[in-house]
């Protein structure tokens, strides 16, 4: 059964402001960044964002830009959450996950272990130069 006009333009809009944010963290220097369509495999988003920061001050800033950027494209934050030596950094969209980590922690989590079978979304940088997603 094929999805109607409006559910498809949704799921559309969605995924391009998860790309979006993807590119918004390697503009801003987030490294590994990889975005996974979980669709059918989590009952929670549609898509996974994961990025690796260089510090707490660089994560915290990009929390609040990807907060500017989802209320701008009318994907509001739902929750944002934070471990307390910022080590961690969830931004919830309710559609997309957004997990900023630093890099040990990404390794200890290892969340793109947990999803593994998710579909890894190819996604360029503004400038086209190459990713260091894969």
């Amino acid at each position: 059964m094929n999805a109607p006009a409006g559910v498809k333009q949704e799921i559309t809009r969605l995924r391009d402001f998860a790309i979006e944010a993807a590119r918004l963290l390697a503009d801003r220097h987030c490294e590994a960044v990889r975005l996974l369509d979980v669709r059918g495999l989590s009952q929670v988003c549609d898509y996974v964002l994961i990025g690796s920061g260089t510090s707490d001050r660089q994560m915290k800033s990009l929390a609040d830009e990807l907060s500017d950027l989802g209320r701008d494209r009318d994907h509001p934050v739902f929750r944002t959450d934070l471990d307390n030596r910022v080590t961690w950094v969830v931004v919830d969209f309710v559609g997309v996950m957004v997990h900023l980590f630093e890099p040990d922690q990404r390794t200890h989590y290892d969340l793109e272990g947990l999803w593994s079978d998710a579909i890894v979304v190819p996604w360029q940088p503004e400038s086209g130069a190459p990713t260091n997603s894969e």
